[in-house]
């Protein structure tokens, strides 16, 4: 194993140059399984990126030739971005296409107490070292230098970490999650987030982070209705016409999360790409081999720092090559549609967590507080490999990295 250096990571921030990252160590489209074993291509989630360039290092020709390309050419065209007051057209958006950017979410504190948070965690993840002198241990199912703050975590969640729960509910987020849900009894599922390294060359594939079965519930419907959607039979069979089973599919969401950017997203940091319009598709995403170059450019390129990207679960989206040396990180925070979650939902949020937030935030997370007194399960063990965050879980205490 290879210690990675204190100064590296105690010096390192989720903006801005850093030094961590660029390993070469790590081959192209790897991954690891449960334990840490090594596969290259693994099928499913950590499918490999066919057209990735071959060495992970900064100055490889291969790495000079993508991103020469992604400054061409990536990012959606006339990307529409709103500013929180601007709570009817971000709706507009967000149901037209499956998600919407609005601006200035966090003011200048919570931004830099969100970078803080952001970049104690990942410090914590990055200190379990890589073998066969690979600098970083890569995530269980993921390709290198992609990390997930959530299923990082033993308790797959972050809500027992203060700087996630402040973020909850801010007056620039309530109001639009309100108008999305049609209601203000919607309730907090978890959160967590998405991160890459410098030097993440390779492509995510595409997915969608949950499958609707699209079943019309009592819940659902009366979500639709409170959206303003008249519910019209067909004539013949006397149920739902097939317009608007499709309108209520598209607007009653049941998870929608909000990525909060801890830096700008440029051409060359690792933009999030989303798909427009696949929220309420039945259909798979398209495998690397068949993903079309559009999809591929499909970026979010000209979001600042201190936006949020609210996301239909259900859309398609996924991570591009980080070939810059910052850090991009998008912690979340995920809500549930009113009739979507309930008393059956992980109790992830410590008690004393949910003691400081305000009544609406309570409200929201009354779900997943925790009894006073008893600790989530894994809450507070970090750790790359399923295998630690199962030790850290069983334990049911903090563990160092091993």
């Amino acid at each position: 194993m290879t210690m990675l250096g204190t100064d590296e990571l105690e010096t390192m921030a989720v903006y801005g140059e850093t030094s961590v990252g660029w390993d070469e160590k790590s081959l192209p489209n790897e991954t690891v399984d449960e334990n840490g074993s090594y596969f290259i291509d693994r099928p499913g989630f950590a499918a490999g990126d066919p057209r990735s360039p071959k060495r992970r290092r900064y100055d490889d020709p291969g790495v000079g030739k993508l991103r020469r390309y992604l400054q061409e050419h990536t990012g959606i065209k006339g990307l529409e971005i709103c500013s929180p007051d601007e709570i009817d057209r971000a709706r507009r958006i967000f149901f037209r296409d499956g998600f919407v950017v609005v601006r200035d979410l966090l003011d200048a504190e919570q931004l830099e107490r969100f970078r803080e948070g952001c970049a104690r965690v990942l410090k914590e993840i990055l200190s379990v070292p890589g073998s066969d002198g690979r600098k970083y241990m890569t995530e269980t199912n993921r390709l290198p230098h992609r990390y997930s703050y959530g299923t990082s975590s033993a308790s797959r969640q972050l809500l027992h970490d203060s700087v996630w729960a402040s973020m909850i509910d801010l007056p620039t987020t309530t109001p639009l999650l309100k108008a999305i849900f049609g209601s203000s009894d919607y309730l907090v599922g978890g959160a967590g987030g998405d991160l890459c390294l410098p030097g993440a060359i390779e492509y995510q594939r595409l997915h969608s982070d949950l499958a609707d079965s699209l079943k019309l519930t009592d819940g659902r419907l009366t979500q639709a209705q409170a959206l303003g959607i008249e519910l019209r039979n067909d004539d013949e069979t006397g149920e739902l016409d097939l317009p608007t089973r499709r309108l209520i599919a598209e607007r009653t969401p049941p998870v929608v999360t909000i990525n909060f950017l801890m830096s700008d997203l440029t051409w060359e940091n690792g933009p999030i790409r989303q798909i427009p319009g696949t929220h309420a598709s039945q259909q798979n995403p398209p495998t690397p081999e068949e993903e079309p170059e559009w999809m591929r450019l499909s970026t979010l390129v000209g979001a600042s720092a201190g936006a949020g990207v609210f996301r239909d679960n259900r859309a398609w989206h996924g991570a591009t090559p980080n070939v810059s040396r910052e850090v991009r990180a998008l912690p979340n925070v995920e809500y549930l549609a009113p009739w979507s979650g309930g008393p059956g939902m992980a109790r992830t949020m410590p008690y004393e967590i949910w003691e400081t937030l305000g009544p609406h935030a309570r409200h929201l997370c009354r779900h997943v507080r925790a009894e006073p007194g008893i600790w989530p399960a894994g809450a507070g063990g970090m750790h790359p490999l399923a295998s630690g965050r199962a030790r850290a879980k069983d334990s049911d205490t903090s563990f160092e990295a091993r």
